[in-house]
């Protein structure tokens, strides 16, 4: 397994769902649906190192992207599995082969837990903050999982909102 530090200062991006934007540090969306690196329960927060990536993640496999706001993030973290460069049996345990599952099909059809899900819990309970990986939708494109309970003093996750153009609360939207 490969260890990384992020930063200082680092950039990431993440296309928010407008009625969510004024939560852009929650990993609560992830929580409610689970992810591929996150059970339902477990809170997430998916960023992309590239504009690109962000958007062919947020849009699935939609060929219209819904409505969303772009932010960048700021960070700096140590102690990130860096699987960036894919699975690799002479740097990764064999379990580590199949990160890149089919995770809601084998949640909704098949009702297994996805082995993305054992991954990210062995990471977790090791006090690892994140996981670096290939992006699924964007080839040749990064994501990262933060996992925000994993996150110390030391760590550094903000969104870089200079002129506090982000919605401060959902009073922009009806009930």
């Amino acid at each position: 397994m490969k260890i990384a530090t992020l930063g200082p200062d680092d950039v990431f991006y993440r296309y928010l769902t407008p009625k969510w934007a004024y939560v852009p540090l929650s990993g609560a969306g992830a929580a409610a649906e689970g992810g591929r690196f996150n059970r339902i329960g477990v809170e997430a927060l998916y960023l992309a190192r590239a504009p690109q990536t962000a958007l062919e993640e947020y849009r699935q496999d939609s060929s219209l992207v819904p409505p969303a706001m772009l932010a960048s993030y700021i960070l700096s973290v140590d102690g990130v599995v860096d699987l960036s460069g894919g699975y690799d049996p002479a740097h990764w345990a064999d379990g580590w082969a199949e990160w890149d599952c089919s995770w809601r099909r084998m949640l909704r059809i098949d009702k297994v837990t996805p082995p993305s899900w054992i991954l990210a819990d062995q990471v977790i309970s090791a006090g690892h903050k994140g996981i670096l990986f290939p992006s699924i939708r964007h080839p040749g494109g990064t994501n990262l999982v933060i996992f925000n309970s994993n996150l110390t003093a030391d760590d550094r996750l903000g969104v870089h909102d200079p002129d506090g153009r982000l919605p401060k609360d959902q009073s922009s939207w009806p009930n």
